[in-house]
This record gives structure tokens, sequence and C-alpha cells, in this order.
């Protein structure tokens, strides 16, 4: 009989079902035995197609980030899920952005729910594969629950009075795994005043319930409930930070070690809003170019006479700072969003034109509103323009972040009369450009040169054609 010498895969396979002296009773007709092989072969490899657990880990996302908030999960517990399909959405300090699947198999259990913090280096999910698939992958080892002692009964009535707890202690301790645990005429009474268990905190013997601890529940619950309520009154609520809020925390507190110097002035921009009309009133091109698009632009040219604006100092080296000089001028555009202020930046502006810079600021802005700026978009920022103008405030003291040395803060245009060059009172379009600094390393001679540099570029917005490449 040939057929009997099959693997011991499927040998393991017969005798996990049947009795082994099956296969010596000269009763059964070698094809019975041979059907029943192929069934437990079949069975045998469906069981096994998913053998083993591995936990998909939260990686460092970069930038700094050490956790990030659950917007959604895109898979449920016993869903199949394939490998690098996107297994659940994210928000970070930064953006918003996917994680996919390392694995191919089963999700057994997600230890995150939507809205949840997950800090880096924690497990994200449990998706059961084939270890065949994923040989290099050790499961990380079961965690047994500790075995709890006997419950005793509770069907006698206790002899001895008992001694409530302080409020303190009920509403601030844990409760005890035996909280939930009363006797019938407890919970007699429990049903009868509509109360939940798990909402009172016992005062008896591990944390167990007692009439007398529903009793002061109940007066206490009855009571909030008549109290007068003023209706021009809210309660006071407790919110987490969002995660966009909570780097801007963090980014600001460190921006207190920064000593800024401040410097404003007044740009007349009556030449680039009759230059962008020309451009916008052309039938057979009409662009439309913003105001900010010709602010990067100068910023980019004015960096190429004044670097030290654009470069990083870097502190790490104890008493002896150094200044890295960034040959890319990356220019952040910080954006109001409806998760919060963001800051992308647009890369290289010094190889760009004006139009495709507006091109790129529209891209960003779309971005930013619907919530999908990705880490690059977020990255590698070397010196942000704030344009607040749009929103109101004629000025501002724009707060510096720690990777950079300068930021320009725009406030509101406005129309008002001034002198020409014969003396008539004329009507003129000006805005306020703030500028802050990082005064460590900045000082005020060259901030007030750069600055300077951009109005005058700003003002005849025909020189920038002289630069452009």
């Amino acid at each position: 009989m040939s057929f009997l010498r099959c693997s011991s895969g499927l040998s393991r396979a017969w005798t996990s079902t049947h009795n082994r002296s099956a296969l010596n009773t000269a009763s059964l007709h070698p094809s019975t035995i041979y059907n029943a092989l192929r069934s437990s072969r079949r069975s045998f490899h469906a069981a096994l197609a998913l053998e083993g657990s591995r936990s998909q880990v939260l990686k460092d996302v970069g930038e700094g980030i050490t956790e990030v908030q659950i917007i959604q999960w895109y898979v449920e517990e016993g869903a199949r899920i394939e490998e690098w399909k996107p297994l659940c959405q994210y928000q970070s300090d930064k953006a918003v952005d996917d994680i996919t699947s390392r694995y191919e198999g089963v999700v057994k259990k997600l230890h995150f729910q939507a809205d949840d913090t997950v800090p880096t280096g924690r497990a994200l999910c449990d998706i059961e594969v084939d270890d065949a698939k994923y040989p290099e992958v050790h499961p990380l080892p079961e965690m047994k629950p500790e075995p709890s002692p006997p419950v005793q009964p509770t069907s006698q009535p206790q002899s001895q009075p008992q001694v409530p707890l302080s409020t303190t202690t009920q509403a601030n301790g844990p409760k005890s795994r035996y909280a939930t645990l009363a006797t019938p005429a407890v919970r007699g009474l429990l049903k009868t005043l509509n109360v939940n268990i798990e909402d009172v905190n016992g005062s008896g013997k591990d944390g167990r319930v007692l009439k007398e601890d529903i009793h002061r529940f109940v007066a206490t619950r009855d009571s909030q409930d008549t109290a007068p309520q003023s209706s021009s009154t809210q309660a006071d609520a407790l919110f987490n930070l969002t995660p966009i809020r909570n780097q801007m925390f963090k980014s600001m507190t460190r921006s207190l070690a920064i000593p800024h110097l401040g410097y404003a002035d007044e740009l007349s921009i009556k030449n680039i809003t009759t230059l962008r009309r020309k451009i916008a009133s052309d039938k057979n091109d009409p662009r439309k170019i913003t105001f900010l698009s010709f602010v990067v632009k100068a910023v980019s040219l004015a960096l190429n006479d004044y670097p030290i604006l654009n470069a990083k100092l870097d502190t790490s080296n104890g008493d002896k700072p150094q200044l890295l000089m960034r040959s890319r001028h990356n220019i952040g555009i910080a954006m109001d969003t409806p998760s919060g202020l963001i800051v992308p930046n647009v890369k290289d502006v010094g190889s760009r034109s004006i139009l495709n810079i507006a091109e790129e600021i529209s891209r960003l802005s779309a971005l930013g509103k619907e919530g999908k700026l990705t880490p690059a978009d977020l990255s590698g920022g070397t010196i942000t323009v704030s344009n607040v103008g749009n929103i109101g405030g004629t000025y501002l003291n724009p707060v510096l972040v720690d990777s950079e040395l300068a930021i320009l803060g725009i406030g509101r245009a406005r129309t008002i009369p001034v002198f020409d060059e014969t003396g008539q009172v004329i009507k003129d379009e000006v805005v306020n450009f703030s500028w802050s600094a990082d005064h460590r390393v900045v000082d005020g001679a060259t901030m007030a040169r750069m600055a300077s540099k951009v109005k005058d570029l700003i003002e005849s917005p025909e020189r920038m054609l002289l630069n452009l490449r």
C-alpha cells in the first residue's frame, strides 16, 4: 500500500482526528483510507493557512514625532488584510497619513480605537499570518493573566459594622475587581432605584457596594437633578489638545529660549496690484497670481544676499554653537486650517518662477484644508512667511521656531492718502511687514538690510525680472 507513504504532516493530520489504530484495522478498505487522508489533508492545510500572530508596531514617523492620533480604522477585527494595504489613518503633530499593513492575514485584535493617542513603539494591532511567509518575525511572548483568587460567597449578612471610606478615597481610588459583586438584596435595590452598580463607589470589603452606598449615590444624583440650572451659563469642560495644537504648544515653549529681534516697515504694493490685475485681465491666458507669491520670491532673492537668515543654529555642541548654512530656500507658508495652524513649505524657491510658486501655494492650501498634507510637505522649512492680513490686523509680532532664524508677518493691505513727487495728494495701497529674527546670531543691521531688500523688490517688481533664471 504505497499510498500510505504520506508526508509526516498528513500522518499527523490523520492521527489528530482519528485513532491511530484505525490505520491497522483490516476491515478498512484501501480506498476508504485514501479518501480519509485526502479529506484530512485539505482540513490540515486550511487550519494552518494562518499559524502565528504578528504585532504591527507603530514605527518612528520622523520629524521628532513621538505619538499619533488614530483618526479611523479601515479594517475591523476578523477581517482579512493584504500586505501593504491601508490599516488606519492617523494624524500626527504635522500631517495626516495612512499606515499600511506589513503582513497579510486576519486582523485578530485592534489595540486602539478611533481618537486614541498611540505612542511610537506600541502595537497597533495583531494579525494572524502564515509563519512560512514571515519566518523572520517572532511573535511576542504570550502574557498570561494572574490567577484570580476564589470569590467567597456573600449570601450571609455581614455581622461587623462597615466603616465608610472617605469621599476622597472613593472618588480617586481605583475600583477593586470585586466592586461589581453584590448580595441579592443589594442587586434588587439597584434594580428598583435604576442604578448601575459600576457608577457607585462601594465602601464594603474590597470595594463592594452596600445598600447605604446606593442610597448615598441616589441622594447625590437627585440633588443634582433638582438643582436650579442657569440658562445663561454652561458647565466647564476639559479637553485634550489636538495633535497639531499639541505640537504648537511644544514648539512655542521651545521658542521662549530664543531672544527675538523685531523689525517692522511699511511697503507700497500698488505696482504689484497693477501688475496682477493686468495679468488677470489677459483673456488668452488669465493667471491668478496672489500677492503672497511675489513676497515668497522676493524673500528668496534677498536671501541670496543675506544667507545667514536662511541658516540653522546648531547648539548641540554645548558652548560651541555652529551655523548650518542651507543652500535651498524652503519657505514656509503659515496656514489657518480646520485642524489648526500648520506650516507647509514651498521647496527650493530659488529655482521656481513666480507662477510656479503660486501654483504650489494653491496646491498646499487645498491639501491643508482637506487635512491631507504629508510629512514631506511640512518638513525641511528654512524661513517662514505668515500672511495674517487676509484675516485681519495691521501689525503683528511673529514668533520663531527653533529650527529657523527669521520669520516675516504680513499685515492687512489698506489704502491711504500720500503725497507724490509734486506735492499732490494721491491714493496709495500699503501693507506692513513685521520681521522677527534670532538675536543670538542675527544683528539689527543685517535684519534691516534684508527687510529693505525685500521692500525694494516688492515696490519695484520689475527688479525681480533681472534675477529670474
